[in-house]
């Protein structure tokens, strides 16, 4: 995400932190850069002469003239204004548990709203919610079916009726909900455009009868500016509460998220960063523009630890690197904790320091790693303990149980035996801040 917007302001602000000083012409010159970036990132075209109007009165001002590192000084500003921008004046207000709330999806066809509907399913059910998912998509063929199936996988029921009358469907499922003691009612509408002004009054005429706590927008952040504009058509017929922004991890400018939070005055949500039903991420908009500008994201990959590492296996684990006996089974053990983070790439971008043009070449297979997973567990228990004693016969019969090749069971047990001397020398105090480490990677 915003892999082009990215590497273009890491540019433009390289050049800048380079001058000892900036004058006028220097700040102005570079303003002008990061304008054209934000509007060939598809950020509307009002929002960004605004944006820079803001940058511009706080960068010629006393404080970045007199300062010692005025290029800092001027990403700090950009920072600040990209917070504000992405900023809603609206306050987020929790769900209760103790009563039934009720939350309606809405979007166009092909936004990915079904699936959103099970993401923020599961996301609930996380917090101890019990949701019910309600399908009254009853226009798109199969879209209930493929309700039932998502709702399924992560074990949240769903409740449908075999008939052609949403507003019937809604009242019914409400009163399953209270009947079944569900506190959280997820509405998964049919998709529509906004121009279709039939559809539109029915989405209404259903708000009305649901009375939703939250009405949610699904924004394909894919499609840019029209995501926005059609954001801004359901609001003035609905009065939506949040949006949430789909498809964010395909989107390498990032023009609407940009765009969306001040052009209709409404918060983003969550974000959806991947095809998993788990990679929904509540937005932080400082986080965000964190990302954009090249910074990592450092409490999102805590969040996103500390939800699937177990506290006693990773104190057991520290324990084992102060000692240098970190195993291949350990190793296997960290793998299979790191892809329940997701896309290990992603990952990777949300650390400090990670430099754009870099993780734009890193393209990390998740075959490739299936094939470490496939070479680990063709060891013996032995061998995974003690690598060493692994001769040419043994790394023959590994590549052959493994399905792979001898080259690749070389490859891992090489780059297992740096990995081991690097943390060694870790412990000892020997690597230096700021070299970064990579998980093994095939080639």
């Amino acid at each position: 995400m915003f892999e082009s917007l990215t590497g273009r302001l890491t540019k433009i602000f390289s050049k800048l932190k380079a001058r000892g000083k900036l004058s006028e012409k220097d700040i102005k010159n570079g303003l002008r850069e990061i304008r054209l970036a934000l509007l060939e990132a598809d950020v509307n075209y009002l929002i960004v002469k605004n944006f820079i109007k803001e940058i511009e009165k706080k960068a010629l001002g006393e404080a970045v003239r007199k300062s010692l590192t005025p290029g800092q000084q001027i990403v700090k500003i950009v920072n600040e204004q990209l917070i504000a921008l992405m900023t809603s004046d609206i306050p987020e207000t929790a769900l209760p548990k103790n009563k039934t709330s009720q939350l309606m999806v809405v979007g166009l066809q092909g936004s990915g709203k079904t699936t959103a509907c099970a993401k923020l399913a599961l996301h609930y059910k996380k917090q101890n919610y019990t949701p019910l998912l309600v399908a009254i998509d009853i226009y798109r063929p199969a879209a209930v079916k493929q309700l039932e199936t998502l709702g399924k996988s992560i074990d949240v029921p769903v409740y449908s009726e075999d008939i052609n009358n949403v507003s019937k469907i809604a009242k019914d499922s409400l009163k399953f909900a209270e009947k079944n003691q569900h506190n959280l009612i997820i509405f998964d509408t049919a998709g529509r455009l906004h121009i279709d002004d039939k559809m539109m009054t029915e989405v209404e005429d259903l708000s009305k009868i649901i009375k939703p706590d939250e009405i949610l927008y699904i924004a394909d952040a894919m499609t840019g500016q029209d995501a926005v504009n059609s954001a801004k058509e359901f609001n003035s017929r609905l009065n939506l509460t949040g949006i949430i922004l789909t498809k964010l991890d395909g989107d390498a400018r990032g023009g609407a998220a940009l765009s969306i939070t001040a052009v209709i005055e409404k918060p983003i949500r969550f974000v959806s960063i991947g095809e998993k039903l788990n990679d929904l991420e509540i937005f932080h908009p400082d986080r965000m523009t964190s990302r954009i500008l090249g910074m990592g994201d450092v409490l999102t990959l805590i969040e996103k630890a500390e939800a699937v590492f177990d506290k006693k296996e990773a104190e057991k684990l520290e324990r084992k690197l102060r000692k240098n006996l970190f195993t291949l089974e350990d190793f296997l053990i960290q793998i299979r904790q790191m892809q329940k983070m997701g896309p290990i790439d992603e990952i990777l971008k949300m650390m400090p320091g990670a430099n754009p043009k870099f993780m734009k070449n890193i393209n990390i297979d998740e075959t490739d790693i299936k094939h470490i997973e496939a070479i680990i567990l063709s060891m013996t228990k032995k061998e995974r303990e003690h690598p060493e004693i692994i001769n040419g016969s043994c790394r023959q019969r590994i590549a052959k149980g493994s399905g792979t090749s001898l080259q690749k069971v070389n490859q891992l047990l090489k780059q297992f035996d740096m990995m081991k001397k690097m943390m060694k020398n870790l412990n000892k105090g020997k690597l230096k801040f700021g070299k970064q480490f990579l998980p093994i990677q095939q080639e």
